[in-house]
């Protein structure tokens, strides 16, 4: 008999397309989900993947099952949704999904506000990788997410939520680190930073339209995948960078010098929602509204 965990092992390998990747998105050992996919291969009585040295292939019959699985746990998802809120002494989470690089005290004070007005519903909050979180929105694994953007996709409703003023991050033993304002055509005259598209394809995209808009072709020296990953080249000087206050106030890092910009500029963190023909649910339409209001 097929179980559900062949189905969702099966949908992080068909959409990593790597072994390594799907374990650490699923949690669990890369041997035992190897082995979880052969099985589920024997069961089926055919090949899902071409294991080719360097990377895997979906068969054509692993991209037909593909389709499949993901049909048929959203259907499980919406039941289960739906058999729980019809017992009134279960009540079911608002389940959040925040992108790992957002650590802003505006995301802390929405949630606040939104249990104080809604203290019957209890919320399900889980970081993860942007990618993981248009998989989870698309999928009804969560109802919810927050992000500086994801790809565009048409299943995936992207609204601004709020904005946090963009400033200048520079190592302490840089020249420009005893300014108190500075422009972004002094700033961007030296190396920076860059954030790597594939993992942060929200940030990214805001910050090339801020580049467009003053017409800058800043010289990167090196991009970074995490957050953490950005700040620490910028902290030991291998290049300056661009950051939204909001998180820089709540990291509060010693290592990094900011800077006020003199351009009004803002980063726009964004609530998601996956897209529904007839509008979300009361409740988490609800809570998109309360999100939305704390611009």
């Amino acid at each position: 008999m097929i179980e559900l965990r062949h189905l969702r092992y099966f949908i992080a390998v068909a959409e990593e397309l790597n072994f390594r990747r799907a374990a650490e998105r699923v949690h669990i050992d890369q041997t035992p989900l190897s082995r979880t996919i052969r099985d589920l291969e024997e069961r089926l009585g055919v090949i899902l993947f071409v294991r080719r040295p360097r990377r895997l292939e979906l068969t054509p019959a692993g991209d037909k099952l593909l389709d499949h699985a993901r049909r048929l746990l959203m259907r499980i998802e919406r039941t289960k949704r739906v058999v729980r809120e019809t017992d009134a002494r279960y009540r079911e989470p608002l389940r959040i999904g925040v992108d790992e690089s957002t650590a802003q005290p505006k995301l802390a004070e929405c949630l606040v506000r939104w249990r104080a007005i809604s203290p019957d519903v209890p919320l399900e909050i889980t970081e993860m990788r942007t990618a993981e979180l248009m998989t989870a929105l698309r999928s009804e694994e969560v109802d919810v997410g927050f992000s500086f953007g994801l790809p565009d996709d048409e299943t995936v409703v992207q609204q601004p939520a709020w904005v946090s003023p963009a400033v200048a991050i520079l190592s302490p033993t840089h020249e420009l680190a005893r300014r108190e304002v500075l422009s972004l055509t002094e700033l961007l005259s030296f190396p920076a930073i860059a954030c790597h598209a594939a993992f942060h394809p929200g940030l990214c995209r805001q910050m090339n339209g801020i580049l467009r808009r003053y017409s800058l072709s800043p010289t990167p020296v090196a991009e970074a995948r995490t957050l953490t990953g950005y700040l620490t080249r910028v902290a030991i000087g291998l290049g300056v960078g661009v950051a939204d206050e909001d998180h820089m106030r709540a990291l509060k890092r010693t290592d990094i010098v900011v800077v006020r910009l003199a351009e009004q500029i803002h980063f726009t963190t964004y609530v998601l929602h996956k897209h529904q023909n007839f509008g979300p649910q009361p409740a988490l339409q609800r809570f998109i509204t309360h999100a939305t209001a704390l611009q």
